[in-house]
């Protein structure tokens, strides 16, 4: 029953990837700075990746019962990061604009994911299944954490530019 309560989560979670690659296609196509298009290309690229990651699992655990070996390639998240946080990039966005929506609304994805795979880890009572969504969890949590910080910076980059500071 377990395994069968874990196919569910997965094909939700690449449900999830999915849209979410979908999503940020969209925000490629709707802006016209290209260094803002790469992040995005970036992340689209990464939701792939993470759909065919959750589709491996998917047919081992149907396959055998357990999920498979958890490595993902190592997609250079440092330059990711680097990308994402720099300066240039920072100063592009409009704390107010699409791109800083899309930011916005990319966080609560990630939140969602971050919320289905704890609560699956709890629940499970198989431990290769239950290491597999606390995995999965604190995967998603990178990514929150990265665009967080983003976050976080353009809100601040707003209430200097507006003078909203209390001090």
């Amino acid at each position: 029953m377990e395994n069968q309560n874990a196919l569910e989560i997965l094909k939700s979670a690449i449900l999830m990837e999915v849209r979410g690659r979908a999503f940020y296609k969209s925000v490629v196509d709707q802006t016209a700075n290209e260094d803002i298009k790469n992040i995005f290309t970036i992340m689209a690229d990464e939701e792939k990746l993470h759909a065919d990651f959750l589709s491996k699992q998917y047919s081992s655990i149907k396959q055998t019962g357990s999920p498979a070996q958890h490595v993902l390639p190592d997609t250079s998240a440092e330059n990711v990061v680097s990308l994402i946080l720099s300066p240039e990039i920072k100063n592009q966005i409009s704390g107010a604009g699409y791109e800083a929506a899309a930011i916005s609304a990319s966080i609560d994805m990630e939140n969602k994911a971050v919320e289905i795979y704890t609560d699956f880890a709890e629940k499970a009572e198989d431990n290769e299944i239950k290491a597999l969504f606390i995995w999965l969890a604190n995967w998603e949590k990178g990514h929150v954490k990265l665009l967080g910080e983003l976050d976080k910076e353009l809100r601040e980059k707003i209430w200097y530019d507006n003078s909203f500071w209390p001090f």
